[in-house]
């Protein structure tokens, strides 16, 4: 899955040569327009969310602790935040 500026028809072969699918929009200037599935371009958006508001946390970006399983308290930590975060009231 990737954004539309990698709707080019090279990464739409490559893809096609290793037996993925192709979840790309094309441009809206492109002419044929090619259909994607937007449900699974939604999912990946959903997950891009994730990581992007992960990196908002110093410790989880910058990956402070060098150990596999400090690294991934710490992600979880975050994750919990986050998730706690849409919890709260809207004053």
């Amino acid at each position: 899955m990737a954004d539309r500026a990698h709707g080019r028809n090279a990464i739409r072969a490559l893809l096609a040569r290793q037996g993925a699918e192709a979840v790309i929009p094309s441009m809206p200037q492109r002419n044929p327009v090619i259909p994607h599935d937007r449900e699974a371009y939604k999912a990946r958006n959903e997950v891009e969310r994730i990581f992007n508001n992960l990196k908002h946390f110093r410790a989880v970006a910058t990956r402070y602790d060098k150990r596999d399983d400090n690294y991934l308290a710490s992600v979880r930590i975050a994750s919990v935040r986050i998730w706690l975060r849409s919890y709260e009231p809207v004053a």
